[in-house]
Protein backbone atom coordinates (compact mmCIF):
# COMPACT_ATOMS: atom_id res chain seq x y z
CA UNK A 1 0.00 0.00 0.00
CA UNK A 2 2.81 2.57 0.45
CA UNK A 3 4.64 1.30 -2.27
CA UNK A 4 1.28 2.44 -4.43
CA UNK A 5 1.08 5.20 -2.22
CA UNK A 6 4.43 6.72 -3.26
CA UNK A 7 4.00 5.85 -6.95
CA UNK A 8 0.76 7.72 -7.33
CA UNK A 9 3.09 10.62 -5.71
CA UNK A 10 5.56 10.31 -7.92
CA UNK A 11 3.56 9.87 -10.97
CA UNK A 12 1.51 12.59 -10.01
CA UNK A 13 4.19 14.91 -9.21
CA UNK A 14 6.27 14.02 -12.85
CA UNK A 15 2.47 15.04 -14.79
CA UNK A 16 2.50 18.65 -12.53
CA UNK A 17 6.12 18.92 -13.64
CA UNK A 18 5.19 18.27 -17.47
CA UNK A 19 1.62 21.07 -17.40
CA UNK A 20 4.25 23.40 -15.79
CA UNK A 21 7.16 22.72 -17.64
CA UNK A 22 6.53 21.46 -21.38
CA UNK A 23 9.98 21.33 -21.99
CA UNK A 24 10.36 18.48 -19.80
CA UNK A 25 7.82 16.48 -21.86
CA UNK A 26 10.23 16.84 -24.62
CA UNK A 27 12.98 15.37 -22.60
CA UNK A 28 11.04 12.21 -20.93
CA UNK A 29 9.87 11.48 -24.46
CA UNK A 30 13.12 11.75 -26.01
CA UNK A 31 14.67 9.63 -23.25
CA UNK A 32 11.55 7.14 -23.49
CA UNK A 33 12.06 3.95 -25.52
CA UNK A 34 11.27 4.21 -29.83
CA UNK A 35 7.80 2.46 -29.94
CA UNK A 36 6.95 -0.95 -30.81
CA UNK A 37 6.70 -1.28 -34.45
CA UNK A 38 2.71 -1.06 -34.79
CA UNK A 39 0.75 -3.11 -37.73
CA UNK A 40 -0.08 -1.03 -40.70
CA UNK A 41 -3.87 -1.62 -41.58
CA UNK A 42 -3.47 -1.80 -44.97
CA UNK A 43 -1.08 -5.09 -44.90
CA UNK A 44 -3.43 -6.56 -42.17
CA UNK A 45 -6.37 -5.87 -44.43
CA UNK A 46 -4.49 -7.88 -47.42
CA UNK A 47 -3.68 -10.44 -45.29
CA UNK A 48 -7.32 -10.77 -43.81
CA UNK A 49 -8.37 -11.29 -47.66
CA UNK A 50 -5.07 -13.69 -48.55
CA UNK A 51 -6.40 -15.83 -45.47
CA UNK A 52 -9.74 -15.90 -46.98
CA UNK A 53 -8.81 -16.86 -50.59
CA UNK A 54 -6.71 -19.16 -49.17
CA UNK A 55 -9.44 -21.39 -47.38
CA UNK A 56 -11.81 -20.79 -50.87
CA UNK A 57 -9.24 -22.86 -52.11
CA UNK A 58 -9.74 -25.67 -49.99
CA UNK A 59 -13.25 -25.42 -49.42
CA UNK A 60 -14.92 -25.56 -51.95
CA UNK A 61 -12.08 -25.24 -54.31
CA UNK A 62 -10.66 -28.63 -53.92
CA UNK A 63 -13.49 -29.96 -52.97
CA UNK A 64 -15.18 -29.46 -56.47
CA UNK A 65 -12.08 -30.12 -58.08
CA UNK A 66 -11.70 -33.57 -56.87
CA UNK A 67 -14.83 -34.24 -56.55
CA UNK A 68 -15.90 -33.96 -60.27
CA UNK A 69 -13.02 -36.41 -61.06
CA UNK A 70 -14.65 -39.26 -59.28
CA UNK A 71 -17.24 -41.48 -60.33
CA UNK A 72 -20.74 -40.19 -59.33
CA UNK A 73 -21.12 -42.99 -56.07
CA UNK A 74 -18.08 -41.33 -54.51
CA UNK A 75 -18.98 -37.52 -55.20
CA UNK A 76 -19.78 -36.66 -51.81
CA UNK A 77 -17.35 -38.65 -49.94
CA UNK A 78 -15.01 -36.90 -51.48
CA UNK A 79 -16.72 -33.49 -50.30
CA UNK A 80 -16.47 -34.62 -46.92
CA UNK A 81 -13.40 -35.68 -46.62
CA UNK A 82 -11.96 -32.31 -47.25
CA UNK A 83 -14.04 -30.77 -45.66
CA UNK A 84 -13.90 -32.95 -42.76
CA UNK A 85 -9.86 -32.73 -42.89
CA UNK A 86 -10.48 -28.81 -43.11
CA UNK A 87 -12.03 -28.70 -39.42
CA UNK A 88 -10.39 -31.32 -37.80
CA UNK A 89 -6.71 -29.34 -38.79
CA UNK A 90 -8.44 -26.29 -38.15
CA UNK A 91 -8.82 -27.51 -34.26
CA UNK A 92 -5.60 -29.26 -33.99
CA UNK A 93 -3.57 -25.99 -35.24
CA UNK A 94 -4.92 -23.45 -32.75
CA UNK A 95 -4.40 -26.54 -29.70
CA UNK A 96 -0.60 -27.54 -30.69
CA UNK A 97 -0.10 -27.19 -34.40
CA UNK A 98 1.16 -23.57 -34.87
CA UNK A 99 3.19 -23.95 -31.81
CA UNK A 100 4.66 -26.68 -33.07
CA UNK A 101 5.38 -25.21 -36.11
CA UNK A 102 6.17 -21.29 -35.38
CA UNK A 103 8.29 -21.36 -31.79
CA UNK A 104 11.71 -22.24 -30.72
CA UNK A 105 11.57 -26.02 -29.82
CA UNK A 106 14.95 -26.62 -28.03
CA UNK A 107 16.74 -29.21 -28.62
CA UNK A 108 14.72 -30.30 -31.35
CA UNK A 109 14.80 -26.27 -32.70
CA UNK A 110 16.04 -27.86 -36.14
CA UNK A 111 13.12 -30.24 -36.71
CA UNK A 112 10.32 -28.92 -34.92
CA UNK A 113 8.92 -26.17 -32.17
CA UNK A 114 7.84 -26.51 -28.87
CA UNK A 115 4.86 -26.27 -26.78
CA UNK A 116 5.15 -22.51 -25.55
CA UNK A 117 1.90 -21.07 -27.91
CA UNK A 118 -0.46 -24.17 -27.05
CA UNK A 119 -4.22 -23.22 -27.09
CA UNK A 120 -2.71 -19.85 -28.42
CA UNK A 121 -1.20 -19.09 -25.28
CA UNK A 122 0.59 -15.91 -25.18
CA UNK A 123 -1.10 -14.79 -28.82
CA UNK A 124 -3.58 -11.44 -28.22
CA UNK A 125 -4.74 -9.29 -30.28
CA UNK A 126 -1.90 -6.82 -29.78
CA UNK A 127 0.66 -9.57 -30.34
CA UNK A 128 2.54 -9.16 -33.90
CA UNK A 129 4.24 -11.18 -36.14
CA UNK A 130 7.34 -10.14 -38.50
CA UNK A 131 7.13 -10.06 -41.98
CA UNK A 132 9.89 -9.93 -44.40
CA UNK A 133 10.61 -6.59 -44.27
CA UNK A 134 12.35 -4.41 -40.95
CA UNK A 135 10.16 -2.81 -38.91
CA UNK A 136 7.12 -4.35 -40.37
CA UNK A 137 4.51 -6.32 -38.76
CA UNK A 138 1.29 -7.96 -38.82
CA UNK A 139 -1.12 -9.01 -35.84
CA UNK A 140 -0.03 -12.66 -35.13
CA UNK A 141 -3.67 -13.86 -34.81
CA UNK A 142 -3.85 -13.01 -38.88
CA UNK A 143 -0.52 -14.69 -39.32
CA UNK A 144 -1.80 -17.52 -37.39
CA UNK A 145 -4.91 -18.13 -39.58
CA UNK A 146 -3.10 -17.41 -42.76
CA UNK A 147 -0.69 -20.40 -41.99
CA UNK A 148 -3.92 -22.31 -40.48
CA UNK A 149 -5.09 -22.14 -43.98
CA UNK A 150 -1.91 -23.66 -45.29
CA UNK A 151 -2.43 -26.84 -42.95
CA UNK A 152 -5.95 -27.42 -43.77
CA UNK A 153 -5.72 -27.67 -47.68
CA UNK A 154 -2.30 -29.58 -47.33
CA UNK A 155 -3.53 -33.09 -45.97
CA UNK A 156 -6.58 -32.42 -47.95
CA UNK A 157 -4.23 -32.67 -51.28
CA UNK A 158 -3.54 -36.32 -50.18
CA UNK A 159 -6.83 -37.95 -50.64
CA UNK A 160 -7.11 -37.47 -54.45
CA UNK A 161 -3.88 -40.37 -54.69
CA UNK A 162 -6.36 -42.90 -52.85
CA UNK A 163 -10.10 -41.48 -53.71
CA UNK A 164 -12.29 -44.53 -53.49
CA UNK A 165 -10.91 -46.32 -51.50
CA UNK A 166 -10.15 -45.53 -47.61
CA UNK A 167 -12.04 -45.95 -44.86
CA UNK A 168 -13.49 -42.31 -43.87
CA UNK A 169 -12.40 -43.38 -39.98
CA UNK A 170 -9.05 -44.66 -41.02
CA UNK A 171 -8.79 -41.08 -43.12
CA UNK A 172 -9.68 -39.21 -40.10
CA UNK A 173 -7.23 -40.72 -38.01
CA UNK A 174 -4.14 -40.90 -40.54
CA UNK A 175 -4.69 -37.36 -41.36
CA UNK A 176 -4.52 -36.27 -37.15
CA UNK A 177 -1.32 -38.53 -37.33
CA UNK A 178 -0.28 -37.12 -40.39
CA UNK A 179 -0.31 -33.06 -39.85
CA UNK A 180 1.69 -33.88 -36.43
CA UNK A 181 4.30 -35.79 -37.23
CA UNK A 182 4.78 -34.73 -40.92
CA UNK A 183 2.98 -31.49 -41.83
CA UNK A 184 3.72 -29.30 -38.44
CA UNK A 185 7.47 -30.47 -38.64
CA UNK A 186 8.36 -29.86 -42.22
CA UNK A 187 6.61 -26.03 -41.92
CA UNK A 188 8.96 -25.76 -38.98
CA UNK A 189 12.09 -26.48 -40.92
CA UNK A 190 11.16 -24.42 -44.21
CA UNK A 191 9.28 -21.64 -42.27
CA UNK A 192 10.65 -20.58 -39.04
CA UNK A 193 13.64 -18.54 -38.52
CA UNK A 194 13.81 -15.31 -36.02
CA UNK A 195 12.44 -12.75 -38.47
CA UNK A 196 14.55 -9.62 -39.89
CA UNK A 197 14.55 -7.64 -36.89
CA UNK A 198 16.39 -9.65 -35.16
CA UNK A 199 19.08 -10.41 -37.69
CA UNK A 200 19.58 -6.97 -38.49
CA UNK A 201 19.39 -6.33 -34.31
CA UNK A 202 22.07 -8.49 -34.13
CA UNK A 203 24.17 -7.50 -37.22
CA UNK A 204 23.88 -3.41 -36.30
CA UNK A 205 25.67 -4.86 -32.94
CA UNK A 206 28.29 -6.52 -34.82
CA UNK A 207 29.24 -3.58 -36.94
CA UNK A 208 29.24 -1.43 -34.00
CA UNK A 209 30.91 -3.58 -31.56
CA UNK A 210 34.18 -1.37 -30.19
CA UNK A 211 36.73 -4.18 -28.79
CA UNK A 212 38.04 -8.09 -29.68
CA UNK A 213 35.78 -8.76 -26.66
CA UNK A 214 32.31 -6.67 -27.77
CA UNK A 215 32.98 -8.08 -31.58
CA UNK A 216 33.36 -11.66 -30.42
CA UNK A 217 29.79 -11.68 -27.60
CA UNK A 218 28.23 -9.75 -31.21
CA UNK A 219 29.35 -12.74 -33.63
CA UNK A 220 28.22 -15.23 -30.71
CA UNK A 221 25.07 -13.56 -30.44
CA UNK A 222 24.24 -13.09 -34.14
CA UNK A 223 24.90 -16.99 -34.54
CA UNK A 224 22.20 -17.98 -31.99
CA UNK A 225 19.96 -15.74 -33.54
CA UNK A 226 20.62 -17.32 -37.31
CA UNK A 227 20.51 -20.36 -35.35
CA UNK A 228 17.07 -19.89 -34.35
CA UNK A 229 15.69 -21.29 -37.84
CA UNK A 230 14.03 -24.84 -38.78
CA UNK A 231 17.05 -26.91 -40.42
CA UNK A 232 15.92 -26.26 -44.31
CA UNK A 233 15.79 -22.31 -43.23
CA UNK A 234 19.93 -22.60 -41.98
CA UNK A 235 20.38 -24.31 -45.30
CA UNK A 236 19.43 -20.98 -46.79
CA UNK A 237 16.51 -23.26 -49.28
CA UNK A 238 13.82 -21.36 -50.61
CA UNK A 239 10.51 -21.58 -50.45
CA UNK A 240 7.97 -18.73 -50.91
CA UNK A 241 4.81 -19.80 -50.61
CA UNK A 242 4.95 -24.06 -50.12
CA UNK A 243 6.50 -25.84 -52.68
CA UNK A 244 8.47 -28.12 -50.03
CA UNK A 245 5.54 -27.62 -47.09
CA UNK A 246 2.88 -28.22 -49.31
CA UNK A 247 3.06 -29.66 -52.38
CA UNK A 248 5.99 -32.05 -52.28
CA UNK A 249 4.89 -32.90 -48.57
CA UNK A 250 1.31 -34.13 -49.70
CA UNK A 251 2.33 -35.47 -53.09
CA UNK A 252 5.30 -37.96 -51.92
CA UNK A 253 2.61 -38.90 -49.18
CA UNK A 254 -0.15 -39.73 -51.91
CA UNK A 255 1.68 -41.88 -53.69
CA UNK A 256 2.94 -43.75 -50.70
CA UNK A 257 -0.30 -44.44 -49.78
CA UNK A 258 -1.76 -45.21 -53.05
CA UNK A 259 0.60 -47.86 -53.41
CA UNK A 260 0.16 -49.20 -49.80
CA UNK A 261 -3.49 -49.48 -50.44
CA UNK A 262 -3.19 -51.14 -53.66
CA UNK A 263 -5.27 -50.30 -57.12
CA UNK A 264 -9.36 -49.73 -57.29
CA UNK A 265 -11.42 -52.46 -57.88
CA UNK A 266 -11.32 -53.00 -62.11
CA UNK A 267 -8.31 -50.01 -62.39
CA UNK A 268 -6.74 -50.70 -65.96
CA UNK A 269 -10.07 -53.02 -66.93
CA UNK A 270 -13.38 -50.79 -66.42
CA UNK A 271 -13.92 -47.22 -67.58
CA UNK A 272 -13.15 -44.66 -63.92
CA UNK A 273 -14.20 -41.77 -66.17
CA UNK A 274 -14.90 -38.53 -63.78
CA UNK A 275 -18.44 -38.37 -63.17
CA UNK A 276 -18.82 -34.07 -64.15
CA UNK A 277 -15.75 -32.42 -65.54
CA UNK A 278 -17.84 -28.90 -64.96
CA UNK A 279 -17.39 -29.50 -61.54
CA UNK A 280 -13.71 -29.76 -62.18
CA UNK A 281 -13.69 -27.06 -64.23
CA UNK A 282 -15.32 -24.40 -61.53
CA UNK A 283 -12.87 -26.14 -58.12
CA UNK A 284 -10.12 -25.59 -60.83
CA UNK A 285 -11.15 -22.18 -61.50
CA UNK A 286 -11.73 -21.74 -57.74
CA UNK A 287 -8.57 -22.82 -56.91
CA UNK A 288 -6.62 -20.40 -59.34
CA UNK A 289 -8.44 -17.46 -57.90
CA UNK A 290 -7.57 -18.58 -54.24
CA UNK A 291 -3.83 -18.99 -55.19
CA UNK A 292 -3.38 -15.22 -55.29
CA UNK A 293 -4.02 -15.45 -51.46
CA UNK A 294 -1.98 -18.42 -51.50
CA UNK A 295 1.11 -17.25 -53.49
CA UNK A 296 0.78 -13.00 -52.88
CA UNK A 297 -0.25 -13.95 -49.44
CA UNK A 298 2.77 -15.14 -48.47
CA UNK A 299 4.78 -12.17 -48.58
CA UNK A 300 2.92 -11.11 -45.35
CA UNK A 301 2.61 -7.72 -46.85
CA UNK A 302 1.28 -5.36 -49.35
CA UNK A 303 4.08 -3.93 -51.05
CA UNK A 304 5.38 -4.81 -54.68
CA UNK A 305 6.72 -8.49 -54.13
CA UNK A 306 3.13 -9.12 -53.54
CA UNK A 307 2.58 -7.58 -56.86
CA UNK A 308 5.18 -9.66 -58.30
CA UNK A 309 4.00 -12.74 -56.90
CA UNK A 310 0.70 -11.86 -58.61
CA UNK A 311 2.02 -11.52 -61.82
CA UNK A 312 4.03 -14.72 -61.64
CA UNK A 313 0.61 -16.85 -60.42
CA UNK A 314 -0.94 -15.39 -63.59
CA UNK A 315 1.08 -15.82 -66.26
CA UNK A 316 2.97 -19.35 -65.00
CA UNK A 317 -0.04 -20.82 -64.59
CA UNK A 318 -1.71 -19.80 -67.94
CA UNK A 319 1.74 -21.20 -69.89
CA UNK A 320 1.35 -24.30 -68.14
CA UNK A 321 -2.64 -24.67 -68.90
CA UNK A 322 -1.40 -24.08 -72.57
CA UNK A 323 1.58 -25.87 -72.35
CA UNK A 324 -0.53 -29.28 -71.46
CA UNK A 325 -3.26 -28.95 -73.69
CA UNK A 326 -0.86 -28.16 -76.72
CA UNK A 327 1.30 -31.53 -75.65
CA UNK A 328 -1.51 -33.65 -75.02
CA UNK A 329 -3.57 -32.36 -78.34
CA UNK A 330 -0.46 -33.31 -80.21
CA UNK A 331 -0.03 -36.97 -78.37
CA UNK A 332 -3.66 -37.96 -78.44
CA UNK A 333 -5.21 -35.83 -81.43
CA UNK A 334 -7.57 -34.11 -78.90
CA UNK A 335 -7.07 -31.09 -76.39
CA UNK A 336 -9.50 -31.87 -73.62
CA UNK A 337 -10.80 -29.51 -70.91
CA UNK A 338 -9.34 -31.79 -68.46
CA UNK A 339 -5.97 -31.44 -69.50
CA UNK A 340 -5.79 -27.94 -69.26
CA UNK A 341 -7.21 -27.52 -65.85
CA UNK A 342 -5.00 -30.11 -64.94
CA UNK A 343 -2.11 -27.52 -66.53
CA UNK A 344 -3.56 -24.93 -65.09
CA UNK A 345 -2.72 -26.66 -61.48
CA UNK A 346 0.91 -28.01 -62.76
CA UNK A 347 1.57 -24.50 -63.39
CA UNK A 348 0.12 -23.10 -59.87
CA UNK A 349 2.20 -25.94 -57.76
CA UNK A 350 5.37 -25.28 -60.03
CA UNK A 351 5.14 -21.21 -59.74
CA UNK A 352 4.48 -21.63 -55.55
CA UNK A 353 8.17 -21.57 -54.45
CA UNK A 354 9.25 -19.45 -56.98
CA UNK A 355 6.53 -16.68 -57.06
CA UNK A 356 8.00 -14.14 -54.74
CA UNK A 357 11.39 -14.91 -55.83
CA UNK A 358 11.51 -15.52 -59.73
CA UNK A 359 10.50 -13.06 -62.62
CA UNK A 360 7.65 -12.83 -64.61
CA UNK A 361 9.50 -14.33 -68.04
CA UNK A 362 11.31 -17.08 -65.99
CA UNK A 363 7.76 -18.02 -64.55
CA UNK A 364 6.29 -18.16 -68.18
CA UNK A 365 8.90 -20.69 -69.04
CA UNK A 366 8.71 -22.47 -65.51
CA UNK A 367 5.17 -22.72 -66.81
CA UNK A 368 5.69 -24.25 -69.63
CA UNK A 369 7.89 -27.59 -68.69
CA UNK A 370 5.56 -28.03 -65.91
CA UNK A 371 2.38 -28.15 -68.44
CA UNK A 372 4.67 -30.60 -70.36
CA UNK A 373 6.58 -32.53 -67.47
CA UNK A 374 3.92 -33.11 -65.08
CA UNK A 375 1.51 -34.83 -68.31
CA UNK A 376 4.43 -37.39 -69.11
CA UNK A 377 4.49 -38.40 -65.31
CA UNK A 378 0.58 -38.11 -65.72
CA UNK A 379 -0.05 -40.32 -68.47
CA UNK A 380 3.03 -42.36 -69.77
CA UNK A 381 5.30 -42.72 -66.21
CA UNK A 382 1.96 -43.79 -64.11
CA UNK A 383 0.82 -45.83 -66.92
CA UNK A 384 4.31 -47.69 -67.11
CA UNK A 385 5.02 -48.36 -63.29
CA UNK A 386 1.15 -49.08 -63.05
CA UNK A 387 0.27 -47.18 -59.73
CA UNK A 388 -3.19 -46.11 -59.25
CA UNK A 389 -3.14 -42.30 -58.36
CA UNK A 390 -6.74 -41.78 -58.51
CA UNK A 391 -6.47 -38.06 -59.37
CA UNK A 392 -2.90 -37.82 -60.13
CA UNK A 393 -1.73 -36.08 -56.62
CA UNK A 394 1.70 -37.23 -57.35
CA UNK A 395 2.11 -36.17 -61.11
CA UNK A 396 0.88 -32.37 -60.46
CA UNK A 397 1.94 -31.73 -57.03
CA UNK A 398 5.20 -33.79 -56.24
CA UNK A 399 6.63 -33.52 -59.33
CA UNK A 400 5.41 -29.91 -60.38
CA UNK A 401 6.38 -29.34 -56.68
CA UNK A 402 10.14 -30.40 -57.15
CA UNK A 403 10.17 -29.07 -60.26
CA UNK A 404 9.42 -25.19 -58.87
CA UNK A 405 11.57 -25.79 -55.92
CA UNK A 406 15.08 -26.86 -58.14
CA UNK A 407 14.02 -24.10 -60.30
CA UNK A 408 13.57 -21.16 -57.56
CA UNK A 409 17.23 -21.96 -56.97
CA UNK A 410 18.12 -20.87 -60.63
CA UNK A 411 15.08 -18.09 -61.80
CA UNK A 412 15.67 -15.98 -57.97
CA UNK A 413 19.12 -14.88 -60.21
CA UNK A 414 18.88 -11.05 -60.85
CA UNK A 415 20.38 -11.77 -64.21
CA UNK A 416 17.47 -13.91 -64.94
CA UNK A 417 14.75 -10.99 -63.84
CA UNK A 418 14.67 -12.83 -60.24
CA UNK A 419 14.39 -11.12 -57.19
CA UNK A 420 17.66 -12.00 -55.56
CA UNK A 421 18.61 -13.81 -52.18
CA UNK A 422 17.40 -11.76 -49.55
CA UNK A 423 20.16 -10.70 -46.89
CA UNK A 424 19.36 -8.89 -43.63
CA UNK A 425 23.09 -9.04 -42.83
CA UNK A 426 24.98 -6.86 -45.63
CA UNK A 427 23.47 -3.80 -45.12
CA UNK A 428 22.12 -4.04 -40.95
CA UNK A 429 18.24 -2.99 -40.81
CA UNK A 430 17.08 -2.83 -43.82
CA UNK A 431 16.51 -5.91 -46.75
CA UNK A 432 19.84 -6.19 -49.01
CA UNK A 433 20.69 -9.38 -51.59
CA UNK A 434 23.73 -11.66 -51.43
CA UNK A 435 25.57 -12.17 -54.66
CA UNK A 436 23.78 -15.07 -57.03
CA UNK A 437 26.11 -18.23 -56.92
CA UNK A 438 24.21 -20.74 -58.98
CA UNK A 439 26.08 -23.83 -57.06
CA UNK A 440 25.08 -23.19 -53.56
CA UNK A 441 21.31 -21.65 -54.41
CA UNK A 442 20.57 -25.31 -56.43
CA UNK A 443 22.67 -27.49 -53.90
CA UNK A 444 20.07 -25.63 -51.19
CA UNK A 445 17.13 -26.35 -53.15
CA UNK A 446 18.21 -29.91 -53.66
CA UNK A 447 18.95 -31.27 -49.76
CA UNK A 448 15.72 -29.31 -49.22
CA UNK A 449 13.72 -31.33 -51.52
CA UNK A 450 15.36 -34.40 -50.63
CA UNK A 451 14.69 -33.53 -47.03
CA UNK A 452 11.02 -33.42 -47.94
CA UNK A 453 10.83 -36.26 -49.68
CA UNK A 454 12.74 -38.53 -47.02
CA UNK A 455 10.59 -37.05 -44.04
CA UNK A 456 7.40 -37.46 -45.55
CA UNK A 457 7.75 -40.53 -47.49
CA UNK A 458 9.19 -42.67 -44.76
CA UNK A 459 7.14 -41.09 -42.01
CA UNK A 460 4.12 -41.27 -44.27
CA UNK A 461 4.57 -44.86 -44.87
CA UNK A 462 4.74 -45.76 -41.28
CA UNK A 463 1.51 -44.09 -40.45
CA UNK A 464 -0.06 -45.60 -43.01
CA UNK A 465 1.13 -48.94 -41.19
CA UNK A 466 -0.07 -48.22 -37.88
CA UNK A 467 -3.59 -46.71 -39.14
CA UNK A 468 -4.13 -50.27 -40.84
CA UNK A 469 -3.01 -52.38 -37.86
CA UNK A 470 -5.45 -50.25 -35.30
CA UNK A 471 -8.04 -49.64 -38.06
CA UNK A 472 -7.66 -50.26 -41.74
CA UNK A 473 -7.06 -48.73 -44.01
CA UNK A 474 -9.43 -49.99 -47.11
CA UNK A 475 -13.20 -50.37 -47.09
CA UNK A 476 -14.37 -53.62 -48.31
CA UNK A 477 -14.79 -55.16 -51.76
CA UNK A 478 -18.58 -54.34 -51.76
CA UNK A 479 -18.55 -51.61 -50.37
CA UNK A 480 -16.34 -49.95 -52.74
CA UNK A 481 -17.95 -51.59 -55.61
CA UNK A 482 -21.15 -49.48 -53.67
CA UNK A 483 -19.39 -46.62 -53.54
CA UNK A 484 -18.16 -44.63 -50.84
CA UNK A 485 -21.28 -42.46 -50.73
CA UNK A 486 -23.66 -44.63 -49.39
CA UNK A 487 -20.85 -47.11 -47.77
CA UNK A 488 -19.42 -44.21 -45.61
CA UNK A 489 -21.94 -41.77 -45.33
CA UNK A 490 -25.54 -42.98 -45.96
CA UNK A 491 -26.57 -40.14 -48.12
CA UNK A 492 -26.12 -39.87 -52.04
CA UNK A 493 -24.52 -36.46 -53.80
CA UNK A 494 -27.17 -36.85 -56.27
CA UNK A 495 -31.27 -38.21 -55.99
CA UNK A 496 -32.41 -38.71 -59.31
Amino acid sequence: MRLRTFLAAGLGGLALALLVDPALAQTAATAAAPPASVPNKGDTAWMLVATCLVLMMSIPGLALFYGGLVRTKNMLSLLTQVFAIVCLVCLIWVFYGYSLSFTNGQGLNDFVGGFSKAFLRGVTPDTTSPTFSNGVVIPEYVYMCFQMTFAMITPALIVGAFAERMKFSALVLFMALWVTFIYFPIAHMVWYWAGPDAIGDAAKALAGAADATAKSAAEAKLAAVKADAGLINQWGGLDFAGGTVVHINAGIAGLVGCLIMGKRIGYGRDLLAPHSLTMTMIGGALLWVGWFGFNAGSNLEANGTTALAMVNTFVATAAAALSWLFVEWGAKGKPSLLGMVSGAVAGLVAVTPASGFAGPMGSIVLGLVAGAVCFVFCSTVKNALGYDDSLDVFGIHCVGGILGALATGILVNPWLGGAGIPDYEAKPGELAFATYAFGPAVINQIKAVLMTLCWSGIGSAILYKVVDVVIGLRVTQEEEREGLDLADHGERAYNY
